[in-house]
């Protein structure tokens, strides 16, 4: 059975996977990423149009002045790639400071007249062309260059940017959430500690609150640590209020039980003084007080069960010393094949002697209470074998049957006080059951520091309990 301690997973990293904090710093990035690489393309779109305009703007300027013989190109004093071809009468003049191949002659003298365009010319590659009709066809050519390397720089530089910009927001962004998220991770680590506690038994008392700085109402952390502490506090009162409840109805057992010692002392004695005289008693009347006998005793073992189990729960008080496992459990299962011969009863025990801390007297009684079990609630001639064996520092005991098997729905609260097989499990000869065996083995192991399980299905049964080594 899975403890509560059990169940609690360890904490998990700060910026482990499916974490708040992880979701929140790879959202934000994400987001400031997107952000960024949509303002640098709009930025380099913008640069683009700028460039583009003005490399539009020289070639107005360029196409629309007449040059005198020789002269250069207006805005273009250094002659830095600037083509122009005159059409005159059919006489074309090509005006330029790089060497124009026939082929782009061509292209460019095809160009029609309109608004600037793009135009891949043959041995120049990419240029921005504009043609005139008047007062003569004019074409005017400048290279895309002007336009790309500016522009190349730009997004080379736009590019380094946004992933710096990205990577500086990545780790601001996680600073600044894991200092944001401190205050939860305090209220988790407290509600961690309260799952440890052991508030099954005693008193129930959880001592343990979130502190004030983090049970502040004016955060939403703050508001769910205050509800946390409020929570507790109802928690701890009900534990305590089920702790006083529990200690009146253990303490009512123990008195009820003690107190019944003696009256059904008394009726077995009666019962016993009268038999004595069985000869002059009609036959009904032997019957009815040999039935009184019978459940006197047995309501005497419910009693003294019952009292047993109010005093492991109150102050369980066991004669802990060095036993020898092997012998109990020899005698035990000596005792039962004594008691019961229709049973196949068989040891399994180890070569080497197993010496645990235990009462002798408590741990007898768990076995045979394991033993009395299978005998039972299996039929005659189940095979049931007791054995021993040592396992990481505890002396394991387990009881094994080819019975057929504890029901599904009662193997979660088999150790639960007067819970009971199916009848059909039950055998017809052996007495109603108390409820009280396995509840009290379970009592007497765990007083012991020590545990006890059940696996179970039909044709194999096995008890294990465990009990610390000497």
């Amino acid at each position: 059975m899975t403890t509560p301690a059990e169940a609690v997973s360890p904490p998990a990293h700060p910026m482990g996977k499916g974490t708040l904090a992880r979701q929140l710093v790879v959202r934000v990035t994400a987001l400031v990423a997107l952000l960024t690489i949509v303002l640098g393309m709009f930025t380099v779109l913008a640069s683009f149009q700028i460039l583009q305009r003005e490399v539009d703007d020289r070639l107005n300027a360029a196409v629309g002045r007449r040059l005198p013989d020789g002269d250069r190109i207006p805005g273009d004093p250094t002659g830095s790639g600037v083509i122009r071809i005159d059409s005159i009468d059919g006489v074309s003049r090509t005006i330029s400071s790089v060497t124009v191949p026939i082929e782009a002659k061509q292209q460019l003298l095809a160009v029609r007249a309109g608004d600037p365009v793009n135009v891949r010319l043959e041995g120049l590659g990419m240029y921005r062309v504009l043609a005139r009709e008047y007062p003569f066809h004019t074409v005017v050519a400048l290279p895309m260059s002007e336009v790309t390397k500016p522009l190349t720089s730009q997004l080379v530089m736009t590019a380094l940017l946004t992933g710096a910009m990205i990577l500086v927001s990545y780790l601001a962004t996680r600073r600044v959430v894991e200092a944001s998220l401190r205050p939860l991770n305090r209220l988790t680590a407290t509600a961690t500690q309260v799952s440890n506690l052991p508030l099954e038994r005693g008193e129930g008392q959880v001592p343990i609150r979130v502190a004030p700085a983090d049970a502040q109402p004016d955060s939403e952390v703050g508001r769910v640590g205050l509800a946390f502490n409020h929570m507790l506090d109802n928690v701890e009162g009900a534990l305590a209020a089920r702790h006083r409840s529990e200690t009146k109805v253990r303490q009512f057992v123990a008195d009820a039980s003690h107190e019944l010692r003696n009256p059904l002392a008394s009726i077995r004695g009666y019962a016993e003084l009268t038999r004595r005289g069985e000869d002059a008693l009609p036959e009904d009347a032997a019957y009815a007080l040999g039935r009184i006998e019978s459940e006197s005793d047995r309501m005497s073992v419910l009693v003294e069960d019952l009292l047993l189990l109010a005093r492991l729960d109150s102050q369980p008080t066991l004669d802990l010393q060095p036993v020898d496992v092997t012998e109990i459990l020899l005698n035990a299962v000596s005792d039962a094949r004594a008691a019961d011969s229709e049973h196949q009863w068989s040891l399994d025990l180890p070569e080497d002697v197993i010496t645990a801390m235990a009462d002798p007297h408590r741990l007898h009684q768990v076995i045979t209470n394991l033993l009395a079990n299978a005998r039972t609630h299996t039929p005659a001639g189940t095979s049931v074998t007791a054995a021993l064996r040592a396992e990481a520092g505890s002396a394991v005991i387990s009881v094994t049957d080819n019975g057929p098997g504890v029901a599904p729905e009662i193997q979660p609260t088999v150790f639960e006080r007067f819970t009971r097989a199916d009848a059909s499990r039950v055998r017809q000869d052996s007495g109603s059951s108390t409820g009280l065996g396995l509840a009290i083995v379970s009592a007497v192991v765990k007083a012991h520091g020590g545990s006890v399980e059940l696996d179970s299905q039909p044709g194999r049964t096995v008890f294990t309990l465990r009990v610390p080594l000497a």
